[in-house]
This record gives structure tokens, sequence and C-alpha cells, in this order.
């Protein structure tokens, strides 16, 4: 039943995606911002249910909570999309890329490091919230002025 129902609702997710996407495009090409501006804001909506989730356990002081969802949601949605694309280039002898360039790949490394000191400490502190927030925000300029 549970697997059912989630093949339920991850169609029902593909199916909002899906019909959201042409409008999202055109305002994007209204706006003059690049294309790249479209798969941050379909993931930003395929997400907002757990992002909302999470600001509500940290709200009520619930970390642990907190950072439950928001690290399961984003692990779900990278370990679920990327193997789901690799299968589709293998099946349709399409090559795989990322699409990182170089300043992403920067801004990718540096999270990574970030997030292991973070995490890695066991306790973690509002600046490293912050820090954090500041590299999203890096990767939010540049995705929407290259």
């Amino acid at each position: 039943m549970s697997a059912a129902l989630l093949l339920v609702a991850l169609v029902a997710v593909v199916a909002l995606a899906k019909s959201l996407t042409p409008t999202v495009e055109a305002g994007i090409a209204r706006l003059g911002v690049p294309k790249a501006v479209v798969g941050i804001v379909i993931a930003a909506v395929v997400l907002l249910p757990e992002l909302l989730a999470a600001l509500r356990a940290a709200r009520a002081n619930r970390l642990q909570t907190s950072l439950n969802l928001a690290l399961g949601s984003i692990l779900a949605a990278i370990g679920l999309t990327i193997p789901a694309v690799a299968l589709v280039s293998i099946v349709l002898g399409q090559p795989l890329e990322l699409g990182l360039h170089e300043k992403d790949q920067v801004l990718l490394t540096l999270t990574l490091i970030v997030s292991v000191i973070t995490l890695g400490t066991g306790r973690t502190t509002v600046l490293q919230g912050i820090v954090h927030l500041v590299i999203f925000a890096v990767f939010l300029f540049f995705a929407a002025v290259p």
C-alpha cells in the first residue's frame, strides 16, 4: 500500500512540475533571466512541502527534526533524480553531463566542505547556518546573473 501511494504521489509531483514548467519558462523569458532558473523554481516547488515542515519544526525549537526533514528531502531528491537521469541516458544512448560550470563546481565543493564542518562536529551554530545561507544566496545570484 505504501509503495502504491508513493508512486501516486510521485506521479502527482511530476505532473505538477510538468504543468508548471511552461508558465515558469514564459515568466523567466519575460524577466530575461537565464533558463537555468527554471530548474531552480521547479525544484523549489517540488521541495516546498518538506521546506515548510522543516521551517515549522525549526520554529518549534526541534532542530533535529528540522535537519532530518531538510536533509532527507534533499537526499531523496538527489538519490532519485540522478539515478533516473542516468538510466534514461543509458537507455537513450545519450551522454550524461552534470552541466556545472567552473563557478558552480567551486560552490558545490565549498558547500560540501562547509557541510562536513557543520555536521561533523555534532554541534551547529547560527554563524554556520548563516554561512550556508550566504553560499546559497551566491548560488542564486550566479544562476540569475551569469
